[in-house]
């Protein structure tokens, strides 16, 4: 089978809700990593195949296909198209999945591929309420055949990530720990000069301002989110921000026509369903089902990026993969660096990309749980 290759990765700085970005068009944010992406690498703008992008909310600026509106509005060439793609979190993620498959079935060689989302200008489940006015109280309400299989269970991330606190006896001290760390490393690896190959500063904003100087005599005195799910604050769950992140995707012929060096192998793509009540499990199976099918052992992992939708989504993945905590999310994860929905696999793979060339590891693994109960994995070798 044709191989697909990495061959640049980039990423805006993420931009805490209200903050420097909260402003910017959707559209510009992505045009931003587009323009960038192109102006990098020697591939001319009119030899991209396709733009795939990941966006959720795709209302208001979002709306109207954003890979072809930001690809439009970068100024780069009419001919290229672009598709966006909404698997809800893992929308970019699988935007690269799409791209990789192109390419290894031959029939496109090379890809632009991310994602964008303005949490601030259009807040997380806007296009779920939408329909409100037009007397759909939500996409699930009113259909026969989800009540007949899935009755009045709720359809709720909250809901979700306290069940898998309690189901794994994760309590909200231990989940405390964990968010403190995410903000602790990912402040670290700002100070460090971690992040910066990988961002391309936007209006202003050089770096992440999403990490908090915080506590756990800070984040013991948050109340919850509500009180039907006591363990679950928002020091436990990922920041909204606004973000866009970008990668180049090409195939062997386009490596030999533009004498591009890749950076990154293609090693494996896995997307597996699971239960959408309980909603945010589906990264361990999908793991477990990615190393079956990949013929390899969590020990052959070198860096693991898993999306800190909630930590306790993260620590009882942690649990059942029985994954050393030192190699993952090295350089904190969504709790710190936020969750801008359809940029956050991007933004992952982005990251995990730098940071195997900065330890000189060789294969990493990325997951994160999915709208609907499902998660998608993606296993690169570095080269």
């Amino acid at each position: 089978m044709a191989q697909a290759y990495i061959v640049d990765a980039l990423r805006s700085p993420t931009g805490k809700r209200k903050g420097a970005l909260s402003e910017v068009h959707a559209i510009d944010l992505g045009a931003h990593v587009l323009k960038a992406l192109v102006a990098r690498n020697v591939i001319p703008g009119e030899d991209y195949d396709d733009v795939i992008f990941g966006c959720v909310d795709t209302i208001g600026s979002q709306a109207g296909d954003i890979a072809r509106t930001s690809w439009l509005a970068a100024g780069l060439p009419l001919n290229v198209p672009g598709t966006t793609v909404d698997r809800q979190c893992g929308s970019s993620q699988q935007a690269l999945h799409f791209a990789a498959q192109a390419v290894m079935s031959g029939t496109q060689d090379v890809v632009a591929v991310g994602g964008v989302q303005t949490m601030t200008r259009i807040p997380i489940s806007s296009a779920m309420l939408a329909g409100q006015a037009l007397g759909f109280a939500d996409p699930f309400s009113g259909s026969e055949g989800w009540r007949a299989r899935f009755a009045n269970q709720p359809v709720n991330q909250f809901y979700a990530a306290q069940r898998i606190a309690e189901h794994w006896q994760i309590s909200r001290e231990q989940m405390e720990v964990f968010a403190l760390q995410s903000h602790r490393r990912a402040l670290a690896a700002i100070e460090s000069g971690r992040f910066a190959r990988e961002i391309v500063a936007c209006q202003g904003l050089q770096q992440d301002e999403t990490p908090r100087l915080t506590s756990l005599e800070k984040m013991a005195e948050l109340q919850p989110v509500d009180p039907q799910f006591p363990s679950i604050t928002a020091a436990v769950s990922s920041q909204t921000c606004d973000a866009s992140a970008a990668l180049l995707v090409v195939s062997e012929a386009a490596l030999k026509r533009y004498d591009l060096t890749p950076r990154a192998r293609i090693h494996h793509l896995t997307v597996l369903g699971d239960d959408p009540i309980w909603h945010l499990t589906a990264p361990i199976a999908a793991t477990r089902h990615a190393l079956k099918k990949a013929g390899m052992r969590m020990a052959d992992i070198d860096r693991v990026e898993i999306n800190e939708a909630f930590a306790s989504v993260v620590m009882a993945w942690a649990k059942e993969l029985d994954y050393d905590p030192a190699q993952t999310n090295v350089n904190g994860g969504a709790i710190a660096l936020g969750h801008p929905l359809g940029a956050t696999g991007a933004r992952l793979m982005t990251t995990l990309l730098h940071e195997l060339e900065c330890s000189g590891g060789r294969y990493g693994l990325q997951t994160m749980c999915e709208g609907g109960g499902q998660a998608n994995v993606t296993i690169i070798e570095r080269l």
